[in-house]
């Protein structure tokens, strides 16, 4: 067992910030956090992580795969070329053929013969609220997933394991549905106009004034979209000559806002402090490029929890270094607020650190309040300059009024202003939920990734072939989940992503593991070794019939 420590004394609102990380004889990431806080005492939070190596048969299993596919997908490109094959993807008309080419032919190898293969697993038409079971469209496919054709039957009842409804609160009934319904038959459902025009309502003022309540902040800003609140802000906030420190799994809305800023951009290691504060040195050291002048502004981006890897950043490390290299923080809080802390109001809350320490609080309304758009909080001088100077806000329509609404009734939920304590219990059974399914899957021998606390829950099946057949399987036992592969995930790290939500029972999570009729088999490899847990995860996952053959026999 080897052990790295690393000591950050005298840095802002904390006295001491011990770091220990642990590496086990298994291969998974421990690290222990503990922070004294101001003298006033111990704080301490066990923060366990863990990131098991893909093992190197499994790896050359999965190269094998992929190297079979695409030995096939030529083979198809080449009878479609010769017009064996019928060919479904876009191209130019041969009249056009002397044109310059319109569609990347080549850059879509992969859609064309991978993708396509398993397509189903992907886009299921849904027709009931997203909540803890959702009831899909029945849809079937004549062409290998080229069109789909739909039966006009619904499958009921499908246990929900891919939506980001963490607090269930994407609901159409209760408290926040029936306050959206009254304010729809007020204000209508669109209102025609930007922020700055004729769009500005007095439920987005007291929309706003409750965000940057519930984060702590001095002012908060709405935006319609996620996703634009931070590709379209970052521009604003940094330009030429500035430098960005951006961690290597962050979003592609972060990645795509640093590309538009000019800004120069360098990617630290994921939650790596030693290889953050090495560019930072280096940045303050070194300087610009070639002129060696100091950089106008350098910003950090970090996430709460990286929705692919369902990890936790390791934020009282990054404000330490921050504010000892005299950089700003962009946290980026999509996932994790309502869905962490105590009081659900993200990673901060989580961590019981000083809001103010973080320079731009960033986050989404689209999961734990069941809504729509995003959110910058911050000091009053930031937003006001925002508010004049954000693509986003300047040239976007507002916000629906429902929308508003769902997010002030949600948010006083979740604080406790609606006089209840369904907001909290909420909070509290997701976590409860989580920590239960983390624990089922690992009794189980799977190998799962992130943060013991993290509602986002990769499970990984590695091999190209198990993407498809592992989705398909679960929806035969009604139960709908995520699957990622290749290249939204390493090639050799796909997996099947599971969110849990405050909505999900006992019953449902159980049913979600594994079948009844198994358990007692499962148990027989508690005592077995790791290895041997795995590859009989591994069968299970990639002998569906043989589950069912097992069934039978129970």
């Amino acid at each position: 067992m080897s052990t790295k420590q690393n000591m950050l004394d005298n840095v802002g609102s904390f006295c001491v910030c011990k770091i220990k990380d642990v590496r086990n004889g298994s291969g998974n990431t421990i690290m222990q956090i503990l922070i004294y806080n101001n003298g006033l005492g111990l704080y301490s939070r066990p923060f366990i992580e863990s990131f098991e190596e893909t093992p190197m048969l499994v790896a050359v299993l999965t190269y094998m795969g992929y190297g079979i596919l695409t030995i096939f997908g030529y083979l198809r490109d080449f009878l479609r070329d010769w017009k064996i094959e019928r060919c479904h993807v876009a191209r130019e008309r041969e009249e056009q053929r002397d044109f310059v080419p319109l569609y990347q032919d080549f850059e879509n190898f992969y859609t064309r013969n991978l993708y396509m293969r398993i397509r189903d697993s992907w886009n299921r038409p849904i027709c009931s609220v997203p909540g803890a079971k959702v009831d899909l469209v029945e849809r079937v496919s004549p062409d290998y997933n080229w069109t789909f054709d739909y039966t006009g039957k619904v499958v009921e009842g499908v246990i929900n394991m891919g939506s980001y409804n963490y607090l269930g609160f994407a609901e159409n009934t209760g408290y926040c549905a029936d306050a959206s319904a009254e304010v729809t038959m007020k204000y209508g459902v669109g209102v025609a106009s930007t922020r700055q025009e004729m769009g500005n309502l007095d439920r987005h003022e007291e929309m706003e004034e409750l965000v940057a309540k519930f984060l702590g902040v001095e002012s908060a800003m709405a935006f319609g979209m996620g996703f634009a609140t931070n590709s379209m802000n970052i521009p604003a906030l940094t330009g030429k000559g500035c430098l960005i420190l951006s961690d290597e799994l962050n979003h592609a809305s972060l990645v795509l806002g640093a590309r538009l800023s000019g800004s120069t951009i360098r990617v630290f290691k994921h939650n790596n402090m030693q290889s953050l504060e090495k560019m930072l040195r280096d940045a303050i050291v070194h300087g610009q490029p070639r002129t060696h002048r100091p950089w106008k502004k350098i910003l950090i981006l970090v996430e709460g929890i990286y929705s692919m890897e369902g990890s936790i950043v390791r934020l009282p490390e990054v404000i330490a270094l921050k504010k000892r290299y005299r950089a700003y923080l962009y946290l980026d809080e999509a996932h994790s607020i309502g869905a962490l802390g105590p009081g659900g109001r993200g990673v901060v809350d989580y961590f019981g650190l000083d809001p103010r320490d973080v320079d731009v609080m960033m986050g989404t309304f689209t999961k734990s309040f069941g809504a729509a758009g995003g959110y910058i909080g911050g000091r009053k001088e930031l937003l006001e300059y925002l508010r004049s100077h954000s693509h986003s806000a300047v040239y976007a329509a507002s916000m629906s009024p429902p929308v508003v609404e769902q997010i002030i009734a949600s948010m006083k939920c979740i604080m406790g202003e609606d006089g209840t304590t369904l907001g909290r219990d909420r909070v509290q059974q997701l976590a409860e939920n989580t920590l239960y399914f983390r624990r089922r899957l690992t009794e189980m021998g799977f190998i799962i990734y992130g943060n013991n606390d993290s509602p986002v829950v990769p499970m990984m099946l590695y091999m190209p072939a198990k993407i498809g057949a592992f989705g398909r399987e679960m929806l035969k036992r009604n139960i709908g989940v995520v699957v990622v592969g290749f290249p939204a995930t390493p090639i050799i790290e796909s997996r099947a992503r599971f969110c849990i939500s405050a909505a999900h029972t006992k019953d449902m999570l159980d049913t979600v593991t594994i079948p009844p009729c198994l358990r007692s088999l499962m148990t027989l490899f508690v005592c077995v070794s790791h290895i041997s847990k795995q590859l009989v995860c591994l069968f299970l996952a990639s002998c569906p019939k043989s589950c069912e053959m097992l069934i039978v026999s129970c």
